[in-house]
């Protein structure tokens, strides 16, 4: 009789050992996808941000056309403020590489006719869009570039340049016509005070691209993209 309870033992034994790992290797599973789940998110929303970071950074050169672009010593240039118009000929959505070049490392979102940025929008007339600008970069770079070289050095700037150059943000604007403008304050200098009077309305599409493998064509993307409206006076 013990010599059953105790060849009964093992096998039970050797059954939970089993279940155990059963469980074991699922859980791994488990918080590896959830893991996987969690890194795809933070790469979205950080792509999010870049994309407002287009945005931003195409109203700001609409705004500094307007007031005049920005001379040494922090003066703008007021004799050559302008509201832009946009350029004849149909935009196919190559962009221009603004800080960085195509013959250095960087991913080129125009290769292979991908044109990332225009081609994640659906309302463009791929037949008749004419626009004003169209700009690229590459978001690590811009980064580096905006930082004293000191501070990029010192150790305690606890930021991974490499794992930002595999961001970009892109921009296109378009002027879309007349709108009505009504404003306040002075941050714009209009031409009669807080009445409604025209404004030109201009269409900012932004773009954040998230690449996995700068040097591959085919690597695995985010893409953001963004639309917003500004309206300035005539």
């Amino acid at each position: 009789m013990i010599k059953k309870q105790a060849g009964f033992a093992l096998v039970l034994s050797l059954v939970l050992l089993l279940v155990m790992s059963l469980m074991g290797g699922a859980l791994i599973v488990i918080v590896s996808a959830d893991h996987s789940k969690n890194t795809s998110n933070d790469r979205y929303m950080q792509t999010f941000y870049v994309a407002e970071t287009a945005l931003l950074e195409g109203e700001r050169y609409i705004v500094n056309k307007f007031k005049g672009d920005w001379l040494n010593g922090a003066i703008r240039d007021s004799q050559n403020r302008y509201l832009p118009n946009n350029f004849a000929g149909n935009f196919t959505g190559e962009m221009e590489e603004i800080n960085y070049e195509n013959n250095t490392n960087f991913f080129n979102t125009n290769a292979v006719g991908e044109t990332l940025c225009y081609n994640s929008f659906r309302d463009p007339n791929r037949n008749d869009f004419e626009i004003i600008v169209a700009h690229s970069y590459n978001f690590g770079q811009f980064f580096i570039n905006s930082i004293s070289p000191s501070a990029l050095d010192a150790d305690s700037l606890d930021i991974d340049t490499n794992e930002l150059s595999r961001y970009y943000y892109e921009y296109f604007i378009r002027q879309i016509g007349s709108a009505p403008y009504k404003g306040a304050g002075s941050s714009v200098k209009k031409t009669a005070g807080d009445d409604s009077t025209n404004g030109i309305a201009y269409r900012i599409y932004g773009c954040g691209i998230y690449v996995e493998n700068i040097e591959d064509i085919n690597t695995s993307k985010f893409i953001v993209p963004l639309e917003s409206v500004i309206i300035l006076p005539k």
